[in-house]
């Protein structure tokens, strides 16, 4: 777009992630496919930098409202990204998109608000489960370059998608193996949490353990693991797949008992798109419901594989709807 656009017609959206910040703009919930830019932060000083440039290269809108989901923590109107040292507040970001509404959302509360929202052949089961009520609760996990969880909530009048932290709770252990991981994880990073071995630099991490534990100490990049796992030219690498999809499962199956998501247990990320097509070779399913006498229980949770790019800004986009109608 370049032409000026009419004043809070449209509304801005930002998927912020610790490489890659991607803008777009949305008209009511309906996300604007065209008008979606990304942009390289290490580029730029900060977000109310990108989001300028983008708005004066699409017609500088007067946006009605904006919403942005970032990859961290945030509280009181305040995001903290985990990989990356930007300033991210309700006021800046209202002055950067001159817009009345606002909102900041953690990235997984922004998959959450797009679940049902999203086109259609995006979504994959691959465990099945139980059909629930549609209003019954469901539960979001994103492994990508790091690892978080949100339950999902329907009220009746509105989605409620309560914040999480769930990448940094501990590892869980099952037996003497899963110790001597620990271990490993802990003596490299001070605490063994789940994000260090279920997210990207997670997979290198359980490479390198393998490689320790047949006595070759190596290292390998995540697409390089990966590689050498689909081509079978390295053991340590198919056990680190192997690994991961274990433990993927497991940690999936906890958190299910956590939240009961009757609804549904959503995978997100491109880690989690990349393992996919092991979930079965390597026992995704069975470590999902390795939960002793509750295993039965565990066939109320569904699993769908999130296939969709664009979901965190479609979340932001319906988020912001439903705020601007209250």
């Amino acid at each position: 777009m370049s032409t000026a656009l009419p004043a809070d017609t449209y509304s801005l959206v930002a998927d912020i992630g610790g490489t890659n910040t991607r803008v777009a703009l949305c008209e009511g919930r309906t996300l604007l496919p065209k008008t979606v830019r990304k942009f390289r932060n290490a580029d730029y000083a900060g977000l109310e930098t990108v989001l300028t440039e983008y708005l004066a290269s699409s017609g500088a809108p007067d946006c009605a409202g904006a919403c942005v989901a970032v990859a961290g923590p945030v509280r009181d109107g305040r995001a903290t990204l985990t990989n990356l040292d930007w300033s991210i507040d309700a006021k800046m970001l209202a002055r950067a998109a001159q817009a009345e509404h606002v909102a900041i959302l953690n990235d997984l509360q922004a998959q959450g608000h797009a679940l049902g929202r999203m086109a259609e052949g995006t979504l994959t089961q691959v465990v099945e489960g139980r059909e629930a009520a549609e209003d019954a609760a469901r539960l979001v996990i994103g492994v990508g370059t790091g690892f978080n969880a949100a339950p999902v909530h329907e009220t009746g009048r509105n989605r409620i998608v309560p914040p999480s932290e769930a990448g940094h709770a501990n590892l869980p252990i099952r037996n003497e193996t899963d110790l001597r991981l620990s271990s490993f994880v802990g003596t490299a990073h001070g605490f063994p949490a789940i994000e260090d071995v279920l997210s990207g630099r997670g997979l290198e991490r359980l490479y390198s353990w393998h490689c320790q534990e047949a006595g070759t100490p190596s290292e390998k990049a995540a697409a390089d693991i990966m590689a050498a796992c689909a081509d079978g030219s390295d053991p340590n690498a198919t056990a680190a797949v192997q690994s991961f999809v274990r433990l993927l499962g497991a940690v999936a199956g906890d958190l299910s008992l956590v939240n009961l998501p009757f609804g549904g247990v959503f995978l997100i990320g491109g880690v989690a798109r990349a393992m996919a097509p092991y979930f079965g070779q390597f026992g995704f399913e069975q470590a999902f419901r390795d939960k002793g006498r509750f295993a039965g229980f565990m066939a109320n949770f569904p699993v769908w594989l999130v296939e969709d790019d664009f979901a965190a800004l479609t979340g932001c986009a319906a988020h912001l709807a439903e705020l601007q109608s209250a």
